[in-house]
């Protein structure tokens, strides 16, 4: 098939002159920030720790991309707005992502196509699932300079609707689809995700619920024997078994509580105190909390729960919270420990809609599971570029649309002589200052070499 891309063709003129356009440029890029993703990931050591769970079983004399360079070009890939391995039909020759993945930009070997991309994302076994998860672990609690004194940890899950014969693809009513329903985990303090797992389209059980929470506690008291650790969750995940483990074990939680006749009856004299102001100062709404012990049927012991009481002109409105937790008063634990859990949901957003991270498409489970670690991944190289931001600047509470557009989506002419590699960024760059910025302090965060 003849390729014509090169054809010049014709524009509006303007001021009386002809203007032609073709794609001549030579070898220009429309990604040259992608270097700040690169200097993110030497700060961390993320890819290469990743790299470091996977086991190569291909022949050694045949292997041309390993297992390292896959993983590396596939994250930086993604973090930059290529979720899909199809696009390496064309982008495993692009000069940036080539130099960001220490491969010069002409004359070295260009990056892995999307077959190999397919047999990497296939090859994982279960066991090796499970070092990513340590991994990944590890890489929150390395993230921090010291243990700190305490962390409270997000658990909530999210749909990811299928549209094929997947595995785990489970029909849920309510969502009204085929669909996983992926677990994540994030610091609440500072947004770095703990952990991601694949599931069925389903309200996890309460056993299901205990071995997470069991899985992520013990793997961080490995780096943090000390750290006092809060789970926070919705109402799905006040589970018995959940609640008598954490309890058992020194974990404290938060949870959702659903709402149920025997809470609304124990909490009748304080609702009825809180419409009775309402109705009396003739207000559009009053509040309340108070706080009650309690004990479903399927408890083992009375609980503290607390009862956020609403009262409007169009009823009542009665949310409660069961907790370990014997300190804050009603008031303070749900306004500013309970409700402060929400900000999970837009984290979720960040690493499922910005980082399309409900490409799930793979028939295999395990497949899919790397899938999240690997976008698991590009999230902490945006998440680490940001952070490098100054908190003065408008870019430091961007979302990740927002810092690829800015930061990454940058044209560059790339040049290679015998001597060195020259990138040529637009003159008229907006966001030439940070990009300078970042690229110094990234740089000089890098660890020293072993």
């Amino acid at each position: 098939m003849k390729n014509d891309s090169g054809l010049p063709f014709d524009l509006p003129s303007v001021s009386r002159k002809k203007v032609t356009a073709a794609f001549d440029g030579g070898v220009i890029s429309s990604d040259g920030g992608m270097g700040l993703l690169a200097a993110a990931d030497r700060v961390l050591g993320l890819c290469d720790r990743l790299a470091g769970a996977l086991f190569d079983q291909r022949c050694p004399g045949r292997v041309q991309h390993s297992y390292g360079s896959i993983l590396r070009a596939r994250v930086f890939a993604i973090a930059s707005g290529y979720e899909d391995g199809n696009d390496f039909d064309h982008l495993r020759g692009d000069p940036a992502l080539k130099l960001a993945c220490g491969r010069l930009p002409e004359t070295g070997l260009d990056l892995c196509s999307q077959p190999t991309i397919s047999r990497f994302e296939t090859a994982p076994k279960l066991k090796t699932l499970v070092r990513l998860a340590h991994a990944l672990i590890g890489q929150f609690c390395d993230s921090f300079a010291a243990p700190p004194a305490a962390i409270t940890l997000d658990i909530d899950d999210t749909v990811d609707e299928v549209h094929g014969a997947q595995q785990l693809s489970f029909f849920n009513a309510h969502e009204d689809a085929y669909c996983f329903k992926p677990i994540h985990i994030y610091d609440a303090d500072t947004g770095r995700p703990v952990f991601i797992m694949l599931r069925p389209g389903k309200t996890p059980s309460g056993v299901e619920v205990r071995r997470v929470i069991q899985f992520v506690v013990c793997a961080i008291r490995r780096h943090w024997p000390l750290t006092a650790i809060t789970i926070r969750g919705d109402s799905h995940y006040a589970r018995p078994e959940a609640m008598s483990w954490c309890e058992d074990n020194g974990v404290d939680f938060v949870f959702g509580l659903a709402m149920n006749e025997v809470l609304r009856t124990d909490l009748r004299q304080a609702a009825d105190a809180v419409a009775t102001i309402r109705a009396t100062e003739n207000l559009e709404a009053a509040r309340g909390f108070t706080e009650t012990l309690y004990a479903a049927g399927s408890w083992n012991k009375r609980r503290r729960v607390i009862a956020r009481i609403e009262a409007t002109t169009r009823g009542l409105d009665i949310r409660t919270v069961a907790t370990s937790l014997s300190g804050p008063e009603p008031d303070v634990l749900y306004s500013a420990i309970y409700c402060a859990r929400g900000q999970a949901e837009n984290l979720i957003k960040l690493h499922k809609t910005q980082l399309k991270s409900d490409r799930t498409s793979c028939s295999a489970a395990r497949a899919n599971q790397l899938r999240l670690v690997l976008h698991t991944a590009a999230y902490w190289l945006l998440l680490t570029v940001r952070e490098a931001i100054d908190r003065e600047h408008t870019l430091a509470r961007a979302e990740f649309n927002t810092l690829r557009l800015r930061l990454l989506k940058v044209g560059a002419r790339i040049r290679e002589t015998a001597h060195r590699v020259c990138i040529a960024f637009a003159a008229a760059c907006p966001d030439a200052d940070i990009i300078r910025a970042l690229f110094a302090r990234l740089n000089a965060q890098r660890p020293a070499p072993a």
